[in-house]
C-alpha cells in the first residue's frame, strides 16, 4: 500500500521532525527515515524492506499517516461477508436496508421481539432465499441480537458486517471498507454515518443534527481508539474480521448502551487496529422529535460509567495538563490574569524540553500557547456536559460569572462559525446546551446505578510526550 500523511502533521527542522498524531506526538526520523517519508509524501508505495515497513507502521499507528489502498489486491470480495441486521418494530427501515445492501454472501436479520413479528418475518421472506430470519423471544438488547446474528451465520464467513435496520448504504461502501483488511492488522473498519431527515423530523432538528450528529464522526480518516481524534465509531455500521471477533467474545450483552464503543476499545486493547473510513458513507435517519433525540442523548450518556469502569482512564471528561487545568482554573475562579500568566509560564518551560530542535521557542508557543487555548475549550464543554452542577456555585461567585457566562455560550458560538448550520444562533446555541445537558444527566444517572465517579473524574497529562526515538 502507499500512504498519506494525516493533514494535521507537520514536518519541521528539514523534514527530521514530524509532529501530530493523536494524542499529539513529535518523533524524529533519521536522515534515512526522512528520505522514506519523502518518498510516501511522493506516493510511492512502502517498500518491502523491514525499515521501511516498521516506520509505515509507526506512522499508522500513531494517526500520522494514513493508508491508501488503490491498487492493493483485495483479500476479500463481498461474497465473503455475512450482514447482521438486528431489528426490533421497524420493518419499513429493515426494507429499505435489505434493499440497499448489495450482493452480499448471507445476510441474518435478528428480530429481537418484535411485537409484529409477522411484519418482520413477511419482509424477509420478500428479500430473498439468501437472507435468514433468527428470532428472541422476548428483547435481550441490541448486544444480543448482535451476537446471535454473527454466531448463526452458517457458512463461517470471514468478515462480519453489522448494519442496523434503516441504515441506507450508498453505493460502493463495502469494498471500500473490505480495501482495508488487505492490511492483517486491522481487525475492524467502519463507514462515516452521514444523518437523513425523516418526514417527521422536525426542520430545525434536522438541520441540527446535519452537522452535529453523534453519529457521524466527520470527513477525516482516522485510527479508531481512546484518545484519537474519532475515539470510537458505532455499529450502525460496522466491519468486524470473524476471528477477531470470536477471540474478543463479541459484544458484552451485560451493556444495554455503549456495547459497540466496547467492543471497538476492547479491539485495539487487543493490538489490533481500528479504522474509520469516511470515503465509504451509509445514512442514518434522524430521531423524528425531541422526546426520541433527547433520550438518544440520555442513553449515550448513560453509557459512559459502564465504559469507564471496563477502559480504565478511556472517558474522562477532560484530559489536560496540570498547566492548562491549573490556569483555566484561575480564570473560574476569577483571576484571569493569574491564569494568562500561568499559561505563558507553561510556555516558557517547554522551550528547553525542546532544545534539540532547530526552533524550540516557536514550537513550544505553538505546542503549549495553542494547547493552553484549545485546553480551555476542553474545560468549557466538560463544565457543560459532566460537570453542570458546579454552575450553581460558580454562578453565586460574582467574579466567575463571566467565565461561566463564556463556557456555556462561546465554544457553541465557535461551533457556529466553523459548522455553519441552517439554524440562527440563538436555536443553535439552546440546541448545543439542551444537548450537552441531557448527556450530562445520562452520565450522573449512569455514574450513580454503576457506583462509581470514574466517568466524571478528569485525566491529566504531561504538556507534551517525550520525542519518539529515531524513525527508520
Amino acid at each position: 500500500m502507499a500512504l498519506a500523511l494525516d493533514p494535521a502533521t507537520r514536518r519541521i527542522d528539514d523534514g527530521t521532525v514530524l509532529v501530530g498524531g493523536a494524542p499529539l506526538r513529535l518523533m524524529r526520523l533519521t536522515a534515512a527515515g526522512a528520505r522514506l517519508v519523502d518518498r510516501f509524501a511522493s506516493g510511492e508505495p512502502v517498500p518491502a524492506a523491514r525499515t521501511g515497513q516498521r516506520l509505515a507502521r509507526r506512522l499508522l499507528d500513531a494517526g500520522m499517516a494514513h493508508p491508501r489502498l488503490a491498487g492493493v489486491a483485495a483479500q476479500f470480495v463481498a461474497a465473503d461477508v455475512a450482514v447482521v441486521i438486528p431489528v426490533r418494530d421497524r420493518d419499513a427501515g429493515l426494507t429499505r436496508t435489505l434493499d440497499l445492501l448489495g450482493q452480499v454472501g448471507e445476510v441474518v436479520v435478528v428480530d429481537d421481539g418484535s411485537s409484529d413479528p409477522a411484519a418482520i418475518e413477511a419482509t424477509v421472506a420478500r428479500a430473498g432465499s439468501h437472507v435468514r430470519l433468527v428470532r428472541h423471544d422476548t428483547s435481550r438488547g441490541p448486544a444480543a441480537a448482535r451476537n446471535t446474528g454473527w454466531r448463526a451465520a452458517t457458512a463461517t464467513p470471514p468478515v462480519i458486517a453489522f448494519v442496523d435496520a434503516d441504515v441506507e448504504p450508498e453505493a460502493g461502501w463495502l469494498p471500500e471498507l473490505l480495501a482495508h483488511l488487505a492490511d492483517p492488522a486491522v481487525a475492524a473498519v467502519a463507514p462515516r454515518v452521514a444523518p437523513v431527515a425523516s418526514s417527521t423530523t422536525p426542520a430545525w432538528l434536522a438541520a441540527y443534527e446535519q452537522v452535529r450528529s453523534p453519529l457521524d464522526l466527520g470527513p477525516d480518516e482516522a485510527t479508531v481508539r481512546p484518545g484519537s481524534r474519532v475515539p470510537y465509531v458505532p455499529t450502525a455500521a460496522l466491519l468486524v474480521r470473524r476471528d477477531a471477533l470470536a477471540a474478543s467474545g463479541g459484544f458484552d450483552e451485560a451493556m444495554p448502551h455503549g456495547e459497540d464503543v466496547d467492543l471497538v476499545w476492547r479491539l485495539a486493547a487487543a493490538g489490533s487496529t481500528v479504522r474509520y473510513e469516511p470515503r465509504a458513507v451509509v445514512r442514518h435517519p434522524v430521531r423524528p422529535g425531541l422526546p426520541a433525540w433527547l433520550r438518544q442523548r440520555y442513553d449515550y450518556g448513560s453509557s459512559a460509567a459502564p465504559l469507564a469502569v471496563r477502559h480504565h482512564g478511556a472517558v474522562a471528561p477532560l484530559t489536560v495538563s496540570g498547566w492548562s487545568a491549573a490556569a483555566w482554573g484561575l480564570v473560574a475562579a476569577g483571576a484571569p490574569a493569574a491564569g494568562v500568566a500561568l499559561g505563558a509560564a507553561s510556555t516558557a518551560a517547554l522551550a528547553p524540553k525542546l532544545a534539540n530542535l532547530c526552533h524550540p521557542w516557536r514550537e513550544a508557543v505553538r505546542l503549549a500557547g495553542l494547547g493552553n487555548l484549545y485546553a480551555g475549550r476542553q474545560v468549557a464543554d466538560a463544565l457543560r456536559r459532566a460537570w453542570f452542577p458546579l454552575a450553581v456555585p460558580l454562578a453565586l461567585h460574582r467574579r466567575s460569572r463571566p467565565a461561566l457566562a463564556a463556557a456555556l455560550v462561546v465554544p457553541a458560538l465557535i461551533e457556529s462559525i466553523e459548522r455553519r448550520p441552517r439554524l440562527d444562533v440563538l436555536r443553535w446555541t439552546t440546541l448545543r446546551l439542551v444537548d450537552d445537558l441531557a448527556y450530562g444527566a445520562g452520565l450522573w444517572a449512569g455514574s450513580v446505578a454503576a457506583r462509581t465517579t470514574a466517568a466524571l473524574r478528569p485525566a491529566f497529562s504531561g504538556r507534551f510526550p517525550p520525542p519518539d526515538p529515531a524513525g527508520g
